[in-house]
């Protein structure tokens, strides 16, 4: 009896991060459609997740750049590809996109690959090292300014490259699903007193994330007397940069932020973190090319303050759902913080109804899966 056609999606790891989460909502959907949800990885922190969507894991050294370890995947998957009934292989990522690249090549499926983010080229090698991300048979763009971006520095044909935007998960990011008292237990946790307005800037402690742009901004606040009710949360762990963090924690400490601002570390729970704040920050000094904290901010009716640049133009709705303000500008940073604090709770409610509209009407995780699987179905080969 043949098995089930399977979709093999290929990614480096599988811990925190946007491209992680839409592979285990590809998965999950894939299962409900009738494929089989295969995942080439090195596995981490999700692969609970996608056990319970359905996927199943098949750990290689995926996020290995030495040639002679990606030419190795390239064989395994070949042998995945013929042995498990593969249909069409999806990129993720570029050093594992080489490998999926070739073995989809030799066993003659369709190849997909997804821009979930921004590669830049310095030189001719890494321009070929990019480029793997654009020789699919289709070109996947997680919003229109990645598309944008891809069109300007490859010479694509425009007609393999679909703007798909990130999805959230709105039965997840629903306010309406989380009750009062785990909101109050979880500001008391991050050591906010109940008349503070609890400021919260998700993401990976890394640098061009923006918390050191963040903490100058707090720290100007501070020094013109205007954060008497402010209190702000770091959320997202440090993966290793021991030395980013010290440096951060050093600068709080320097600037007298340490009774104002806290480190919360990794969380299961993002819903509920940005329901317990009153404003949410992105401060990402380099472009996002989705932009997952703008997005699941506002469906969670969260007033945004982004950067200016990247998909947050596309999620967040400048004066009426959140402002934009310009990439590493302390300044207008600090003042966006306090413009928007000024507003009061009714004021900011409203921003975050209209922001969670918008969410719902354009950046759903319904629309995402059926408009992947949807293009999944138009390139494979029958029979």
């Amino acid at each position: 009896m043949p098995s089930s056609p399977a979709i093999l999606q290929v990614i480096p790891e599988l811990d925190a991060g946007g491209a992680e989460r839409t592979t285990i909502d590809i998965a999950h959907a894939l299962a409900r459609a009738g494929f089989a949800p295969l995942v080439a990885s090195e596995g981490g922190r999700l692969e609970p997740s996608l056990e319970a969507a359905g996927g199943e894991l098949l750990r290689m050294p995926a996020a290995a750049k030495a040639p002679h370890v990606m030419i190795a995947n390239a064989l395994r998957l070949a042998k995945i590809i013929r042995e498990r009934n593969v249909k069409l292989v999806h990129a993720r990522s570029r050093a594992p996109a080489w490998s999926a690249f070739l073995a989809a090549q030799r066993e003659n499926v369709p190849f997909v690959t997804t821009y979930h983010g921004i590669y830049n080229a310095t030189n001719a090698f890494k321009r070929f090292y990019n480029s793997v991300m654009v020789r699919g048979d289709a070109v996947i763009a997680n919003s229109q300014w990645t598309a944008a971006h891809i069109a300007a520095e490859y010479h694509v044909d425009r007609s393999k490259l679909r703007v798909i935007p990130r999805g959230v998960d709105l039965a997840r990011f629903d306010p309406a699903g989380i009750a009062p008292d785990r909101v109050a237990t979880q500001r008391a946790q991050w050591g906010a007193q109940p008349d503070e307005l609890i400021v919260l800037l998700p993401g990976r402690l890394t640098r061009w994330k923006g918390q050191l742009v963040f903490v100058n901004a707090l720290a100007r606040l501070v020094h013109e007397n205007r954060t008497a009710k402010l209190h702000a949360v770091l959320v997202g762990d440090a993966q290793g940069r021991a030395s980013y963090e010290a440096e951060l924690r050093n600068m709080i400490g320097a600037a007298e932020l340490g009774g104002r601002v806290f480190i919360a570390g990794h969380t299961d729970d993002m819903a509920l973190a940005y329901l317990a704040s009153d404003i949410v920050v992105s401060a990402s000094v380099e472009p996002e090319a989705f932009g997952r904290v703008a997005a699941e901010a506002g469906a969670m009716g969260r007033p945004v303050i982004a950067t200016d640049h990247g998909g947050a133009r596309e999620t967040v709705l400048p004066g009426l759902s959140g402002v934009l303000t310009r990439p590493g500008d302390t300044a207008q940073l600090a003042g966006a913080i306090c413009d928007m604090a000024a507003l009061g709770a009714n004021a900011r409610a409203q921003m975050g109804a209209r922001g969670r509209a918008h969410i719902v009407e354009h950046f759903s995780l319904e629309r995402m899966c059926s408009d992947t699987i949807a293009l999944y179905r138009s390139l494979i080969v029958p029979g």
